[in-house]
Formats: C-alpha cells, structure tokens, sequence
C-alpha cells in the first residue's frame, strides 16, 4: 500500500483535554534512569501507544499530542530517551541522568533505552495492542526495533526515519537492513522534502501492512507535524487515526 489517506473529520483537535500524566522512571539496560509521562486514563486493555522524541527534544515534545490520543482510547507513555534536552519547557531527565553517570548521549545509545522501556511497558501497562511511535532519529530506531524484535509490537510509527547513524559508526542501510524484517503494521509519515531520506527504508519493509504519507503542504519535520498550530496538521492526524483504527 503506497499511499494513505482517510478524509475524516476531527473535532478534537482544536481541543487539548488531558487528566494529567504521572512521572514513571524506568531503568535502561546500563542502569541509566529513564523517565516517561504515562498518560493512563484508559483500562490496561486498551491499545497503547510509546511515544519518543526527536533529537535535542524531551517527553515534552508531545504535551499536546499524548491527551489526544487518550481521547481517541489509546493509553500513552512519553519517553525521554537519553540522546535529547528540551522542548515546550520539559527537560530530559534521562539526558541529564546519563551525564551524570558518564554514559554516552548518541543516537544509537538511545536504542537501549527504547528497549527497556517496551519491555517494562509490556510487564506493567500494557495488556492490549502495542504500538510504538518515533520522531526523526527515535523514528528510525522504532522501526529498528521492530525489525529486530519482530514479534514484540502490533504496530510501529514512524514520523521523519533516515539513515542518521553513519556519523556513529553504522552502515549506510543500517535501518533499511532492520527494516527488512518487520512483520507489523507499519506507517511512514513526513515533510514532503523528506521522501528520499526514508523511501528505500519503506520498499524495504516487508508487511503486507504498510502505508506512507507526505503532504500537499511542505509539512513538518518529526512529529511535531501533529501540532495544532501548524496548518496542515490536521492531514497527518486524518492518516494516523485511520492507520489505528484499521489494526
């Protein structure tokens, strides 16, 4: 399926209302601690979904987008993953705390924290479907993850993927390589310039559940696209929502 587009109206996303969301920490596999915002309104059983950040960025990254996915019937978690710093006046706790335990803060380092986090999700929260969400270089390391661990998640989303690891040491199809093996559903969505940066990432994927999306707009980077002040927003939402609803 190349192309993903569902016309639906949505009321709530002129609207943010939110029960609030807890501080957890979880341990990362070097021992690092990880901190997330879970946004659990929901039964245990309901489908949830990890949300991580783009580079730079924190949990904050999606103040805005975790409560509207409660409203939709999903259960969230809001990651900081130790590669980042801040945004929308959230600091990344898991970045300072790997500074202070003198732990590397690239990209790649991040991979560990993905992990740990989808299996503490999994023994605690998560009951239902799971769904794991990535932003920009955390994008790429989903579908990594999914590639890697095929059986582990229902679904992967992934706003903004690219081959962003060479600078690390890693080969140029390093998660074109991962991606070969997914077996889940699968959704790329992004700026409309971005296309070459992910396109041989996608016809790599081998689900016969996979869609992609680029807007008419330029679009956004990461998942910031999702943003309500940000014009063209709602095309990215349309295609996410109907991406959920068909799992």
């Amino acid at each position: 399926m190349k192309y993903l587009f569902f016309p639906i109206f949505i009321s709530l996303l002129n609207t943010v209302n939110s029960e609030g969301s807890d501080l957890v920490k979880i341990k990362s596999i070097d021992g690092v601690e990880i901190t997330a915002d879970l946004y659990r309104v929901h039964p245990d059983t309901v489908p949830f979904i990890i949300l991580f950040h783009q580079a730079g960025w924190s949990r904050g990254e999606y103040l805005e987008t975790a409560p509207k996915l409660n409203a939709l019937g999903y259960n969230c978690l809001a990651v900081d993953l130790r590669s980042g710093k801040s945004v929308n006046g959230i600091e990344n706790f898991t970045f300072i705390n790997a500074n202070k335990a003198l732990k590397e803060t690239k990209y790649i380092d991040a991979f560990q924290d993905i992990e740990a986090t989808i299996a503490h999700v999994k023994k605690f929260f998560a009951q239902g479907k799971l769904i794991i969400l990535g932003s920009s270089y955390s994008s790429s390391l989903v579908l990594k993850y999914a590639g890697d661990y095929p059986k582990n998640v229902n679904a992967v989303v992934a706003f903004s993927p690219g081959e962003y690891f060479k600078p690390f040491g890693k080969p140029t199809d390093f998660i074109q390589s991962s991606a070969a093996n997914i077996e889940c559903a699968a959704l790329i969505l992004s700026a409309r310039s971005e296309k070459n940066s992910w396109w041989d990432i996608y016809e790599a994927i081998n689900s016969d559940n996979k869609a992609f999306y680029l807007p008419e707009t330029s679009g956004n980077h990461g998942s910031r696209a999702l943003w309500q002040k940000f014009t063209d927003h709602k095309g990215y939402w349309e295609v996410l929502i109907g991406f959920l609803s068909r799992l």
